[in-house]
């Protein structure tokens, strides 16, 4: 009797996170199979957000051709994917897969900090990228006087310091667990990162994502029309004329059009892979947070995986992108005047 209460203890013990420490959280272990599948799976997603955003930075940041306000969006797009990789997934990995957080409580507050960050990063520099391409398609040989570097610039710090202050203001004040104290404290145990987001905060982050994302939805809309009338201009022309039109300005508009459509597969991708997350976000504090973890975990880890999504949009779209890989990865790069390599040819 006292070998099998014995055996009975050594369970209970293996299933908290800190063994031999009172208030520990249960453990809810995988079996190994599963086990390195989820780890397979996480880990490829964190390794191709961090190097595929890191050859996007290096590339426009390296190749002077490259150097263009739309670009320079990217980059800074690609940074806050490349931080995503570096500061919140390998953690989130370990606390998913071992459903334990072994990192301590003040970590545990500063990475749910970097996740909102980055997020409403991504979303700001995507809509500001649907603005670009919006005046770089209705008038192509007036765009590069309007949309400048400067203007990149101030939209990249407009992106970067609206996302950290109203993160980290909202976490750092405890806001947003305002109302949710017994909530908090029936779910506070040690080896647990559960960060509770009250009714009215939920609310303020769903629009903060929202009010951008309807912007670039109007804007891509109005983006596909006009470009679907300007194909339809040059056919008549060319129909009229009984030859193929291929003045500068007809160039650039298709080049333009082409731009969008692939900077517009970047921003359904981002749709795809945040509005599930946050509408359960607003659906969960509306209805007394009834998402199991693991349906949570599966939204998050869908919402991560977009940071390694886009280089991989770039690398299929982009013949420049690829180019600019093949010499960074075979070492061309550090050759002299490399910097200067014409990536847009043949």
């Amino acid at each position: 009797e006292d070998k099998l209460s014995s055996e009975m203890k050594n369970e209970v013990i293996q299933k908290l996170c800190y063994e031999h420490l009172n208030g520990s959280c249960v453990k809810t272990p995988y079996s190994p199979g599963p086990r390195l599948i989820l780890y397979t799976v996480v880990i490829f997603g964190a390794v191709l957000a961090v190097f595929g955003n890191l050859l996007v930075m290096i590339s426009i940041l390296y190749f002077k051709q490259l150097h263009s306000p739309t670009n320079f969006l990217i980059a800074s797009l690609a940074c806050a994917d490349f931080l995503v990789g570096v500061t919140v997934m390998p953690f989130s990995t370990v606390r998913s897969v071992e459903s334990c957080w072994y990192f301590g409580q003040r970590y545990c507050q500063l990475h749910s900090c970097f996740e909102g960050p980055f997020c409403y990063a991504s979303i700001y520099h995507l809509c500001f990228i649907s603005l670009d391409r919006y005046i770089a398609v209705t008038d192509p040989l007036v765009y590069p006087t309007r949309f400048t570097v400067s203007v990149s610039g101030m939209c990249v710090a407009f992106s970067w310091l609206f996302s950290v202050i109203y993160s980290f203001s909202l976490l750092g004040s405890g806001a947003n667990a305002a109302g949710l104290e017994d909530l908090v404290s029936a779910l506070t145990c040690v080896g647990g990162c559960q960060i509770a987001v009250n009714q009215s905060w939920v609310l303020v982050s769903f629009l903060v994502f929202f009010i951008p994302t309807l912007v670039m939805i109007t804007v891509y809309f109005k983006i596909f029309l006009i470009a679907k009338q300007q194909a339809r201009k040059i056919e008549s022309l060319n129909n009229k004329t009984g030859r193929c039109s291929d003045s500068f300005q007809d160039r650039v508009a298709k080049r333009e059009r082409k731009a969008a459509r692939t900077l517009g597969v970047a921003v359904l991708a981002f749709l795809v892979s945040w509005l599930p997350y946050f509408l359960d976000a607003i659906t969960d504090a509306f209805l007394g947070f009834i998402t199991p973890t693991y349906v949570y975990e599966i939204l998050v880890w869908i919402a991560y995986y977009n940071s390694a999504v886009n280089p991989l949009i770039y690398a299929f779209f982009y013949p420049w992108f690829r180019k600019a890989i093949k010499l960074i990865v075979t070492g061309k790069v550090l050759r002299a005047n490399s910097s200067t390599v014409n990536l847009f040819s043949g």
